[in-house]
């Protein structure tokens, strides 16, 4: 698997970035981990191998590929 990086709205290399799986146009997120217990009570249909991550709109609004 090959990433090419997205971008990022934040500094010095802390996250979120966004990253796109060349070989599948799949995108990668790293961010943040979701835990609060209040927020991961109301998600649906939540596998063991998942996980969860905050993305703010402005990263996706400006790096997120548009098809």
């Amino acid at each position: 698997m090959t990433l090419r990086f997205l971008g990022t709205t934040s500094e010095h290399g802390n996250c979120p970035t966004l990253y796109e799986v060349e070989e599948t146009g799949d995108i990668v997120v790293q961010g943040e981990r979701l835990l609060d217990p209040r927020h991961l009570d109301q998600l649906r249909d939540v596998k063991d191998s998942e996980t969860f991550v905050v993305v703010p709109r402005e990263l996706l609004i400006r790096f997120a590929p548009e098809e």
